[in-house]
């Protein structure tokens, strides 16, 4: 007899929900440990939310996952507030706008420099800043001359420390101060990639110094500095943008935030499709065995076969103790019901087996006849006279006379036949009572 297979079937019921539970978390998380703004985040300081809303406008958008040693000519490429290996602060060098024009608004303080260090290190949060890369001097000399060769680079840069790439551009980079707040951004003049807009509100940290020859697109409202700007290199430009909080979920949907977007997207993509970089951000197109199989969506034919074996196990078992194949009970019955046959007969028990017929159908009269299933047969006889069964009562003290007197095996036999076809009858009337389907 085997065991109850039910709890092992049950924990391993719970190990395969808790198998998927963990896959499942492990896809969401990616929107809360990537880098901030990448378009994986979905946190308030992500740019997911610009990635699905330029998607939902139908521009054509990718992520580029490896490195920019080797560029695809038919992408522009779009940096969110990643660094350069060369671009190294020094916080004794506080790059004030006024002190870079001449004022004499003061010397920078101690606390002006260390908030400046924070600034830096509130760039990078979740668990992949693990992975966070930096632009390498080769990665800067492709971008350069992918620009030459016609393309468009759009960098948003998280602060205004040094960078190469844009001191390579002749474009400066000024700190704005962090307690003006929200600022109100206007075009000051019509193109095609502020089409529709009319006033942009986000945080500014950088204002951009433009060379000659650049074209501002975005500019302080009461101030009148240039926050985003368009600079020709070769036969591509370069589109530079001091407010990385523009591309933030948070900030995409006030004002015409969401429009500059579509309008400056919409413009690049004409002739080129639009690839955010995440390489930098810690996403990487390398993969192990596990992430290609989940790449094809091997993972999900696994547990469609977990699944289907689970489902073959249930079916091979059942819940309780096991029991015996029918086929062996019925040789087991017929092999016991031949052994007591021979005992009886060996031992000449002929007067026992005919009362033992004789007993058993007599509990089978006593429900007819209202009497105990215990009670004895001429008890039974009693009791069917009493009811006025007259007829099953002189059956039954008829098979207890012969009971009686049966010393062969001939007789055994004939009683046992009486009592069969009394019983097929009392079974019978039995049928006929009951109510047709």
């Amino acid at each position: 007899m085997g065991r109850d297979r039910f709890p092992l079937m049950l924990l391993g019921g719970l190990l395969l929900v808790g198998a998927v539970v963990v896959f499942l978390t492990k896809g969401v998380a990616r929107g809360t440990f990537a880098d901030t703004l990448s378009t994986y985040r979905s946190e308030p300081d992500g740019a997911r939310g610009l990635y699905l809303f330029l998607e939902a406008s139908q521009v054509p958008v990718t992520r580029v996952q490896s490195s920019l040693d080797i560029i695809d000519g038919k992408k522009n490429i779009v940096l969110l507030a990643v660094e350069f290996q060369e671009g190294v602060y020094d916080a004794t060098q506080y790059p004030s706008f006024l002190m870079a024009h001449g004022s004499d608004a003061g010397t920078p303080t101690t606390a002006d420099a260390q908030e400046e260090v924070d600034d830096a290190d509130k760039l990078h949060k979740g668990a992949n800043v693990m992975h966070s890369r930096e632009i390498t001097a080769d990665e800067r000399e492709k971008l350069l001359e992918h620009m030459r060769d016609g393309a468009t680079v759009v960098y948003v840069p998280w602060n205004e420390h040094p960078n190469p790439l844009l001191k390579a551009m002749d474009i400066g980079l000024w700190r704005a101060e962090r307690g003006l707040g929200p600022r109100t951004l206007v075009p000051p003049l019509p193109t095609p990639f502020t089409l529709g807009v009319e006033r942009v509100e986000t945080p500014v940290r950088s204002w951009v110094d433009l060379p000659a020859g650049a074209t501002p697109l975005l500019v302080d409202e009461k101030l009148g500095q240039t926050v985003a700007g368009l600079v020709p290199y070769g036969q591509g430009q370069l589109i530079v943008i001091g407010a990385p909080e523009l591309a933030m979920n948070t900030v995409l949907s006030k004002a015409d935030n969401a429009q500059f977007w579509r309008s400056l997207m919409r413009t690049l993509s004409r002739k080129r499709s639009i690839a955010f970089d995440e390489y930098h951000h810690g996403f990487t197109s390398e993969r192990s065995m596990a992430e290609f199989a989940a790449r094809y969506g091997l993972h999900i034919a696994v547990m469609q076969l977990l699944l289907g074996v689970a489902f073959w196990a249930l079916a091979l078992k059942r819940f309780g103790r096991a029991r015996r194949p029918a086929e062996t009970s019925r040789v087991g019955a017929t092999d016991a019901l031949f052994a007591t046959s021979r005992l009886y007969r060996e031992g000449r028990h002929h007067v026992h087996a005919a009362q033992a017929i004789v007993q058993v159908l007599a509990q089978e009269l006593a429900a007819k006849a209202g009497a105990s299933t215990r009670a004895k047969p001429q008890e039974v006889v009693e009791a069917l006279n009493q009811r006025g069964l007259s007829a099953k009562a002189s059956l039954l003290a008829e098979l207890i006379k012969r009971a009686e007197s049966a010393h062969h095996e001939n007789q055994v036999h004939e009683l046992a036949r009486m009592a069969t076809l009394a019983r097929q009858s009392l079974q019978k009337k039995k049928a006929a009572a009951l109510p047709a389907p």
